[in-house]
């Protein structure tokens, strides 16, 4: 388990392997599953858990939100490791249901894992990996009033997983689409938020 992911897939079998291990799975666990650098599968598999039903839990998407804001902001100083601070890393959820919403995702992540790959990596390097990170951080501002909405944090919880995902993988290409993403999204959440001030 020492070795990195490099697909939705590889990270999604580390869960299910913590899953079939342990009564409980917990967020430190699940970093330590994850390897050293473990900023791009938290950042995909984070807004998917959002995306999924389970991110309808009232006050779960600000949580999430706020360990995305961690990860990016480490992102940010250059830190060589993710860490959690003990009450979110203590955090745990039931093997069985972490099972059910692993094979809930496997579809999206099959298709995930067939559409992006190493393209423009360069852009997935670098400068690049800060901009990303501020761009992150804007997103998860969103999130806290968008979750009073119905469905709401889906689309900043896309645009960040799109970051995590381009991280993954190392594709430019995909890294410029969430850019793309990210804009598009904070648009869709100023208007939401306006039309119901």
């Amino acid at each position: 388990m020492a070795d990195e992911p490099h697909s939705v897939g590889d990270i999604l079998d580390r869960i299910e392997e913590l899953a079939d291990d342990e009564d409980e799975v917990s967020l430190g666990r699940t970093i330590e599953a994850f390897g050293n650098r473990s900023y791009a599968p938290f950042l995909v598999i984070i807004p998917l858990i959002d995306i999924s039903p389970v991110g309808s839990i009232p006050g779960l998407p600000t949580l999430l939100a706020l360990v995305i804001v961690l990860t990016a902001v480490q992102m940010l100083l250059g830190r060589k490791h993710l860490w959690l601070p003990g009450f979110l890393a203590n955090r745990s959820a039931n093997s069985e249901k972490v099972k059910k919403a692993v094979k809930k995702v496997r579809p999206v992540a099959k298709w995930m894992d067939r559409w992006f790959h190493g393209r423009l990596p360069a852009l997935t390097k670098g400068p690049m990996v800060r901009v990303a990170a501020v761009a992150i951080l804007v997103l998860t501002l969103a999130v806290p009033p968008l979750e009073l909405l119905p469905l709401a944090t889906t689309a900043p919880m896309a645009a960040i997983a799109a970051f995590g995902m381009a991280l993954l993988v190392k594709d430019g290409l995909l890294m410029i689409i969430a850019f793309a993403a990210a804009g598009a999204a904070l648009t869709v959440a100023a208007g939401l938020l306006s039309s119901r001030a």
